[in-house]
């Protein structure tokens, strides 16, 4: 009786074993991904540590445990860690971030560029969203969509109502907002991955083509995005893109994304580019939609939401050869053609 009862305590001392590790690998865990380019999981939280392993971005890791900004974490390789909280990206946020990479994927690019200084990308226009990814200088970005965003008010600045304000003193006003751009971008690494999001505009150089600037410049035209219309031979030259230019002037914030248009095509007989096309009542909405001919030689259509008289308004326009017209439903209506130096 006492062997069979030692013996059905061992059973029992196994199953339980048995079950409560296999209850422990079956339950849920909180996932998240690393959030830099590399991640350094240590031994302990203390400050004397040594690494264990490193995760690159995007890589998941399983929560085990938290300690204050310190977490816990498992590799898929089964290697156990601790991380900064600030080096993960929550599950939530990752398929956010995998969102904007299909919306880039899919959409026109407006313009390139590149980083001039270290930034973030951020899951939305504002520099109160997460951030997805720090991003180093001199990184290549593709430039999709702008948007404008109140600058937040520093603590200092808040508004005393009448019912706070001193005794004998009136209330104060609230000044207008400040506003900056942002640019939804995707961003190449060199290791050949990329991530998209939101940049805050002033933190990215435009890699425009020269000569584009210098006549941009000239014209007082703040560059906002350039797309090659098409090319054409010149026997001195070789073969010579021809561009359609937007921008704007005045400082950044503005409500409309471009109200400037200018067509530049190559002159062979002056062997340099002139203004073929001028247009600077405009308000226009990025994206500027581009219609390129299937054969050589053909007529170039472009077209972009216009929001001069407050709605929405479709402009279409057609190059054929080196002149512009603006498309109307009834036909066409030609625009402003100048000839000369930008």
């Amino acid at each position: 009786m006492r062997k069979i009862l030692i013996g059905f305590m061992v059973l029992l001392v196994i199953g339980a074993t048995l079950y409560f590790r296999f209850h422990r690998r079956s339950s849920p865990r909180e996932v998240a991904y690393a959030g830099n380019r590399e991640v350094t999981l240590w031994s302990t939280t203390a400050q004397v540590r040594e690494p264990v392993a490193t995760a690159k971005y995007g890589d998941r890791l399983d929560i085990l445990g938290r300690s204050e900004d310190q977490v816990q974490v498992e590799t898929i390789g089964g290697s156990v860690g601790w991380i900064s909280e600030a080096d993960l990206l929550s599950a939530d946020l990752w398929q956010r971030a995998k969102d904007l990479e299909a919306v880039a994927a899919k959409s026109p690019v407006q313009a390139r560029g590149h980083t001039h200084a270290i930034s973030n990308l951020h899951v939305e226009a504002g520099r109160e969203s997460p951030r997805i990814r720090q991003l180093n200088k001199a990184i290549p970005l593709e430039l999709f969509e702008r948007k404008v965003v109140d600058v937040p008010a520093p603590p200092s600045a808040a508004v005393t109502d009448g019912k706070n304000a001193p005794s004998g003193s009136s209330a104060l006003t609230a000044a207008p907002a400040k506003k900056e751009d942002w640019w939804l971008v995707r961003a190449q690494f060199p290791d050949h991955t990329s991530a998209a999001g939101w940049i805050l505009g002033r933190f990215v150089d435009l890699d425009v083509p020269p000569p584009l600037p210098d006549y941009a410049s000239a014209a007082a035209m703040h560059i906002v995005a350039w797309f090659e219309l098409n090319r054409v031979e010149d026997r001195s030259a070789g073969s010579k893109p021809q561009y359609l230019l937007v921008g704007n002037r005045g400082p950044e914030g503005q409500a409309c994304d471009f109200t400037m248009i200018r067509v530049f095509t190559w002159g062979s007989q002056k062997q340099r580019y002139e203004t073929a096309f001028v247009e600077s009542n405009v308000c226009g909405k990025l994206p500027m939609n581009l219609h390129k001919p299937s054969a050589p030689g053909g007529d170039v259509l472009f077209s972009f939401e216009d929001f001069r008289n407050g709605a929405a308004q479709e402009r279409k326009y057609r190059m054929e050869r080196t002149v512009v017209r603006r498309v109307s439903e009834g036909g066409s209506e030609p625009g402003k053609r100048k000839h000369g130096r930008g």
